[in-house]
């Protein structure tokens, strides 16, 4: 396609592309936005010119923010605008030909108690969110080829579809000294795979290396690297905290330039002073870590070790397992074995690489940023994503955005959470509300702004302009975004289901949950109770009736939360049985939900009960030590045409911070009693096999300090207990300390108390182990069989 400057009538090429990375900047008395593209001819430079910097100030306030910026000597030009703020005052635009002079202002204006709306919005953002630019774009101006990349100046920008970028992608790792000093940088790309390493020349059998010198010559060998093959994307394990970091000050300590980023620019590093996390800017390249996007893609491991993640998802995994030992041996290679540490350096570099694909985590977060507009490498980002997609419909409708509440704002209630009934029963069902909060705010139309346009109208007018909600809030019928846009995701998320696009689904599926948790937050600046509660209370309603229609059909409902109904059939039944069940009481449910909501509110109701799992025998606790049933615990078995299994939610088998003797004693305890076995000489068995020390290896603790080990002065558990001596054993071993910054610890309990599984002193207590683990696990379920650990123990204990 072609596209026209009407100011000179020149004919440019239309192209499109995906955002890389993106930037705004002052350059003398205006502002550039910067965006760098990945598009089919390669890396291009888009340049828009003299974008101005807005915020809002409520229109009685014009004259006084004129006559102070005019004080300041500040340009400033207000416009009036057709929008309001949500509490109905009319507003001005201000608009500034600088950043730093639009930041001036709303700081003096601050001090004059004259409030600024949407002046955190940074600039580059608001030109893209305004233009619905979501990671795809479209654009046209005059092209410049200079070295490796094409400069765009005066561009102009829209939005655009479908375009699938090829983002080139390396796995970079760095090994070094235990002081920092670098010894080698690995790199695994499909262009290009090597380690370049401080040394002098070897002949090479297998890791392809590159020597160089001294640190120096590393830093400008990795420089020509960056320029010769050009990645889009950097990945790495804690690669920003670690890697760029220890990279960027290495640069400084041997006076080298950077210049890793697109156009021989520098790249810098910092880091935040509240949560100590760490941030790289590289022009037009992203640098993203495995662990947070894993996070953010919703993955969860035991530990978040590149060793212990690959074997999870690889099942494979690093040459140096020891933590104690690891610095010893990467030193030790280094000094006598270069070419085993080249290979343990790119053996890094290749799981990271192997992680990726395995997970689709690039593809996650490419069809991530085309439905948010955030950066591939903006982790977490559920408010920004929001903010994104409702501030341009906002203003479209009329008004401009709140800010941030104060502190002393109102909580709203959590997800519904029924009083469980335990015990052990036959065929239990499980029926779910497919995207409970998503169908309530479809349903309900609950919207920021419809909350606003819907507290205007009279109150008893709903049936014909409003629909209640909760906390006396109200929504009206017409004026609203979100419902719409959630609509939007659910039919993307069907058809991604459909064409088997799993990447693409799990996208839709965190942001659209993510919206009523964004709502519900004081961090958000649409946050308001009567949002939150209009979907938190209006689930317990439906919960509650849910329930009550369930049993009026003749069963028993023994649990709930948030949108999982427990359903007992009061007798075992076949698989047959219970699928007809299942779906009989889903569409009968489902029904009278469509009539209620017409009749009631004369609304469509978009909420949809499925059948989810038929548990053939299935145990409810107790809180331990009550008889009050428990709450987001169970055990279940699954029978499928592939065999049974059984299913622990929030029991010992699903936590890792039980012992492997806990998961594995509960797991065939359960089975037996699931079988209607006797289970007392198991029991009986697996104590003697503790106290015989035949299962020490399944003893072990692993748990994660979740502060820094300073940190913990009052309160001080087992676990900081052994990692306290641990690191005092290192320290007189002069190995590096492991265990001072949210690590992870392997422990066991001994006579002497807790000690780390690498320096063991005393024996081990193995009565704390049968008191501590296996009595509890036992006690939850024997006594709805009629038994009782110390009835069973008590001869075997009697022996001695």
């Amino acid at each position: 396609m072609i596209s026209v400057d009407e100011s000179s009538q020149k004919v440019y090429t239309l192209r499109s592309g995906f955002i890389i990375t993106r930037q705004s900047k002052d350059i003398g008395t205006s502002s550039l936005v910067e965006l760098w593209v990945a598009t089919d001819l390669g890396p291009t430079l888009l340049q828009i010119q003299q974008q101005k910097s807005v915020y809002f100030v409520e229109h009685h306030f014009a004259q006084q923010v004129q006559s102070l910026a005019q004080q300041h000597n500040i340009p400033c030009e207000i416009n009036p605008l057709p929008l309001k703020t949500f509490q109905l005052n009319s507003v001005c635009a201000c608009y500034f030909p600088t950043r730093k002079l639009a930041n001036n202002l709303a700081t003096i204006l601050s001090e004059h108690t004259i409030t600024t709306y949407e002046s955190d919005i940074r600039l580059v953002d608001r030109y893209l969110m305004e233009r619905y630019i979501q990671g795809q774009v479209e654009f046209s101006g005059p092209e410049q080829q200079l070295n490796g990349y094409i400069k765009v100046s005066n561009a102009q920008c829209r939005a655009a579809k479908d375009y699938q970028p090829k983002l080139s992608v390396v796995s970079l790792d760095i090994e070094c000294s235990a002081h920092g000093v670098l010894y080698s940088v690995g790199l695994d790309s499909p262009l290009d795979s090597r380690v370049i390493m401080i040394g002098e020349p070897q002949a090479c059998a297998e890791t392809p290396i590159q020597w160089v010198e001294n640190e120096k010559a590393l830093l400008y060998a990795l420089i020509d690297w960056f320029n010769r093959f050009d990645p889009d994307i950097v990945i790495g394990w804690n690669v920003i905290g670690f890697d760029m970091r220890l990279l960027v000050q290495r640069a400084e300590y041997n006076k080298v330039r950077l210049n890793l980023g697109r156009g021989k620019q520098s790249c810098y590093y910092r880091q935040s002073n509240q949560s100590q996390q760490g941030f790289i800017t590289i022009a037009g390249r992203l640098v993203i870590d495995g662990i947070d996007g894993l996070k953010s893609a919703t993955y969860s491991f035991d530990s978040w070790s590149l060793e212990s993640v690959s074997q999870q998802l690889l099942g494979e995994g690093k040459a140096i397992h020891q933590v104690q030992d690891r610095m010893d041996e990467i030193n030790h290679m280094f000094h006598h074995d270069k070419q085993a540490l080249a290979k343990y350096n790119l053996q890094d570099c290749v799981l990271v690489n192997k992680i990726f694909n395995k997970t689709h985590l690039l593809d996650y977060l490419i069809q991530r940023s085309k439905l948010t507009g955030l950066s591939l490498d903006r982790l977490g980002g559920s408010v920004a994503a929001f903010s994104n997609l409702y501030l341009p419909r906002l203003h479209r409708g009329g008004y401009v955005a709140p800010n941030l509440i104060p502190n002393d704002w109102i909580a709203s209630p959590g997800g519904f959470v029924m009083d469980s009934k335990p015990g052990l029963y036959d065929s239990v069902l499980v029926l779910d509300f497919k995207s409970l909060y998503p169908a309530i705010i479809r349903s309900f139309l609950i919207d920021p702004m419809g909350l606003i346009e819907g507290l205007q109208l009279p109150i008893g007018k709903q049936d014909q302009q409003a629909v209640p909600g909760f906390r006396k809030a109200q929504f009206h019928r017409e004026k609203h975004f979100l419902p719409n846009l959630i609509e939007e995701l659910w039919h993307a998320r069907d058809q991604a289901k459909k064409d088997n696009e799993a990447a693409f689904s799990q996208a839709i599926k965190i942001i659209m949950n993510s919206f009523y948790g964004v709502l519900g937050s004081a961090g958000c600046r649409f946050f308001d109770t009567r949002l939150a509660s209009s979907i938190t209370l209006r689930g317990h309603e439906i919960m509650k009736t849910t329930r009550k229609l369930i049993e009026g059909q003749g069963y028993e409902v023994i649990y709930g939360d948030t949108d999982s109904t427990f359903v007992s059939l009061k007798n075992q039944c076949s698989q047959q049985q219970a699928d007809d069940v299942g779906h009989a009481l889903t569409q009968y449910i489902n029904q009278w939900w469509k009539q209620h909501l017409a009749e009631e509110y004369n609304l469509t109701s978009l909420l949809e009960l499925e059948y989810e799992t038929h548990f053939t025998r299935f145990f409810m606790p107790t809180i331990r030590g009550s008889e009050t049933g428990s709450k987001k615990r169970y055990a279940g078995r699954v029978t499928t045409a592939q065999g049974s299994r059984i299913v622990f939610k929030g029991l010992e088998s699903a936590r890792s911070d039980w012992t492997e003797l806990a998961q594995d004693f509960q797991a065939r305890l359960y089975q037996l009693i699931f079988d209607g076995l006797d289970a007392t000489s198991f029991i009986l068995d697996t104590v003697e096999q503790v106290n015989n020390g035949a299962l020490d290896d399944k003893l072990v603790y692993r748990k994660r300090l979740r502060r820094r080990l300073n940190d913990y002065q009052k309160n001080i558990p087992p676990q900081v207990r052994a990692a306290r001596l641990a690191d005092q054993i290192n320290q007189q071993l002069g190995r590096p300390l492991q265990y001072q910054n949210r690590a992870r610890i392997a422990y066991v309990i001994t006579t002497g108390g807790p000690e780390p599984i690498e320096y063991l002193r005393n024996p081990i207590d193995y009565d704390h182990y049968i008191e501590k683990q296996i009595k509890p696990i036992a006690d939850a379920i024997l006594p709805f069989v009629g038994l009782r650990f110390d009835d069973i123990n008590a001869p075997q204990i009697g022996l001695f």
